[in-house]
Parts: structure tokens; C-alpha cells; sequence
């Protein structure tokens, strides 16, 4: 028995993906454990794996946490409207300056974890490098369950610039910003890792490609024509995660029981925007459909919902999809990928990160629409609703991407490659 320790970003597409790969590895008859910042604590026990937490920040109470992310989110909201070149000095810098604090802090407790767990392999979805996961001695793999764009190359779009696939101009000027934007992040994050005995970075890498093996979520159907091919001895595609969810009965509702089904979900962090929500309530309350809405912590905020609108603070995605007929997402990669995979439309209404890039790609590769998610009224909403939910080009391309992806079962080839790697 070999084990297997996957240490994924404390956000939840990283980690729900991991958790795909490693109900495979377990179905193998191996050992999957999970590293975990302690604020996911829980988070993958629930699903029957064992946790070993570091701190990958100050030390903070579950409550002082809270508030910590609601400030967060609060002070952001005006900067999730903004086009990403723009979203560069407020929200982009922030989120870089404190990814660097979690390799940081990562480093006083990760050594004595990886020492306790003895992993066979250790599978990192992160941005960042962490220095004692490289220096264990062991093989180590990196998941990129971000756009595939976090791998760069001269021919595609940078990450999270949201550009389209020929827009050179727009490469150049987002790439310039970015690394100016950077560089004293980047120069405080290489005397970190020189201290750590690692080689200095070039400015705006803050992670490098695994010499042993990298695993890229991203589709290949809809994958970016590079300058340079990557090598498929060391990169592979998966073409998403998809993990296994309980059965999801959808609830009757009190209007429109005939109705397509429509799920929208803008994720942990884009729920804290609960005026945006509101708004879509009060557009899609009009509506013939019936409609799940993710409204994560923040079900208090809510009074009166529509007949025709069920709300919760949590769905089963992997089992929800399926029976939707339309799903409106912020462009996260799990929404993203598990749209693709069970071929049903969405809506991308992106506000920060990756969320961009994926709007983009399904928009340019006909797969969905991108919107803006608040520079739009009524119609248009009610328009692009009807547009995917009739458009037989954008329903033929979902059907095959579909059964391209669900014939290449992404976690169980992960699964496998990495144990052949053990």
C-alpha cells in the first residue's frame, strides 16, 4: 500500500478535486491523505480521508476567520466589476501578497507533517511552491486545476487576463502591468525560498513545472494551440475531476414544475455579493423555470423567496448538474469543467481570477456564453437564458465534449498515473 498525500490550495476547486483523485487511489486499495490549512478542517474527513493540518496564516479563531474572509470579500465587491487588467493592483496583488505569507507560515509546520505521514508521493495543486514538499525526497506532482493557462506559453492567453486566444496586444499589456505590479512581492517571496536553499525564481513564476510529473484538469477539447507542445511525458490532461456526490433529489417547487432547470452558484467567495443575487432573483423570479441558487453562508440574508426559486447554502454539484438544463457560474474551474463534462450550457459571469480565462474559452470555443456580471439588464439575462437553452451548434459541441471527457475518466487516469509514479 502505498500513500499518497495530496496538499491542495485552501479554496475549494482545488481541494473538491483532489478529493476526486484521491477516491480513486483509494478504490486502488492505496492510502490518500489530505494536507490542509485548519481553516478546511472537515473538509476531508467528510469524505472519509485523513487530515493533517498546518497553518498557512496567523493562527486565528474560527470566528476572527470569519471575519476575516467577510471583510475580505466586503472590500473587494467594488473590484469584482472591473475588467482583470484593472483588477491587477487592488485585487490580483492582494491575493499574491498573501498566497506568499502561506508558503511562508506553510514551511514552520510542513516538515514535521510530511516527516509523520512518510508519503509515497505528494500531489500539490497549488500556485506557489512550498519548499519542503520539493526537498522531502520524494516524487512530487503538481495538479494545475486552474485555467491552463497557469502553464505559460508565448501563444496563449496569460493567466487570469481573461484575453481571447489572438489578442498578442492584450498579452503584452496585461503582462507588463502584471509583472510591474509584482515585483516586490515577487522579490520578498525569492529571498524566502533562497533562505530555503531553493534558486531564485525569474519575476512573476512563483512555482515551476514538476520534473516528475504535472496533471492539468483543464479539457483538452477545449484546450489552447501552443508555440511550444508540452512534453506528454511529463504533462497530462485530464480533462476535469469529476468526484463522486451523494444523490441530489431535486425539490418540488411551488411554481413552474414543468420548467427547465437552472443552477446558480457564484461559489464561497462570490456569494459574500448578495445585492448582485437579489437582482437575480428579482430578473429570474419572472421567468417559466425553476431555479437552484447557492447562496453559501449568507442564507440569512434572504426573505421571501420567489415559488419558483429554491435556495440553499450548499449543493452537490457533481449530482445537481446533470439534471440542470442551464447552469449560471462565476467561471470557477470545478462549475467549468463539470458543465463541460456532464454537456450542459452555462452563463460565465466571471469577477476575478481564472474565472476570466474560463469565460473566454467556453465563449470562443461555443460551449456557453460569457456575460458581465453586472453590466447587463433584464432582457439581456432573459435572451442568453432562451440563446443556450435552443442553440443546436453550442448543444452538438456540449454533446461531443461531453463524451470525450466522460470516456477519459480524469481522476481514475490521475489516480493511476501518480501510482505508477510511486
Amino acid at each position: 500500500m502505498k500513500t499518497i498525500a495530496f496538499f491542495p490550495e485552501a479554496a475549494f476547486g482545488p481541494a473538491l478535486n483532489s478529493v476526486g483523485i484521491a477516491q480513486e487511489v483509494k478504490k486502488l486499495g492505496h492510502n490518500p491523505v489530505f494536507i490542509c490549512d485548519k481553516g478546511f478542517e472537515g473538509v476531508f474527513s467528510q469524505y472519509g480521508f485523513e487530515e493533517h493540518h498546518v497553518n498557512m496564516s496567523e493562527p486565528m479563531s474560527a470566528e476572527e476567520m470569519a471575519k476575516y474572509w467577510v471583510d475580505f470579500i466586503n472590500g473587494h465587491i467594488p473590484n469584482f466589476n472591473k475588467q482583470p487588467i484593472d483588477q491587477i493592483e487592488n485585487y490580483v496583488k492582494d491575493c499574491w501578497d498573501a498566497i506568499v505569507e502561506t508558503s511562508v507560515w506553510a514551511e514552520k509546520d510542513l516538515p514535521n507533517v510530511l516527516n509523520k505521514i512518510k508519503p509515497d508521493v505528494i500531489c500539490i495543486d497549488n500556485v506557489i511552491l512550498f519548499p519542503a514538499t520539493k526537498q522531502y525526497g520524494k516524487p512530487w506532482v503538481r495538479i494545475i486545476s486552474c485555467s491552463e493557462n497557469e502553464i505559460p506559453d508565448p501563444k496563449i492567453p496569460p493567466h487570469l487576463s481573461g484575453c481571447g486566444e489572438s489578442d498578442l496586444e492584450g498579452f503584452k499589456k496585461f503582462n507588463d502591468k502584471f509583472l510591474e505590479t509584482v515585483k516586490p512581492i515577487h522579490e520578498k517571496f525569492n529571498k524566502f525560498i533562497s533562505e530555503c536553499g531553493e534558486q531564485p525564481y525569474p519575476l512573476g513564476e512563483f512555482f515551476e513545472a514538476s520534473p516528475h510529473l504535472n496533471l492539468l484538469l483543464y479539457p483538452e477539447p477545449v484546450k489552447f494551440k501552443r508555440q511550444n507542445a508540452l512534453d506528454p511525458n511529463k504533462f497530462q490532461y485530464l480533462h476535469g475531476c469529476v468526484r463522486n456526490e451523494k444523490k441530489y433529489i431535486v425539490p418540488t417547487f411551488k411554481k413552474n414544475n414543468d420548467g427547465k432547470l437552472i443552477y446558480l452558484s457564484f461559489g464561497s467567495l462570490g456569494a459574500g455579493d448578495t445585492d448582485l443575487f437579489k437582482r437575480l432573483i428579482s430578473v429570474l423570479a419572472k421567468t417559466d423555470h425553476r431555479i437552484l441558487l447557492n447562496v453559501g453562508d449568507y442564507k440569512e440574508e434572504y426573505t421571501n423567496i420567489p415559488d419558483n426559486i429554491h435556495i440553499d447554502s450548499w449543493y452537490p454539484q457533481p449530482s445537481v448538474i446533470p439534471q440542470c438544463d442551464l447552469v449560471i457560474h462565476h467561471g470557477g474551474n470545478n462549475s467549468f469543467t463539470e458543465c463541460l463534462y456532464f454537456g450542459v450550457p452555462a452563463i460565465i459571469m466571471p469577477y476575478v481570477w481564472d474565472g476570466h480565462d474560463n469565460a473566454t474559452r467556453v465563449h470562443e470555443t461555443k460551449h456557453g456564453l460569457k456575460m458581465h456580471r453586472s453590466d447587463w439588464d433584464d432582457d439581456l439575462l432573459i435572451n442568453n437564458i432562451n440563446f443556450l437553452l435552443n442553440d443546436e451548434q453550442i448543444q452538438q459541441n456540449l454533446l461531443s465534449t461531453s463524451k470525450f471527457m466522460q470516456s477519459d475518466n480524469g481522476s481514475s487516469k490521475a489516480a493511476k498515473l501518480i501510482l505508477d509514479l510511486a
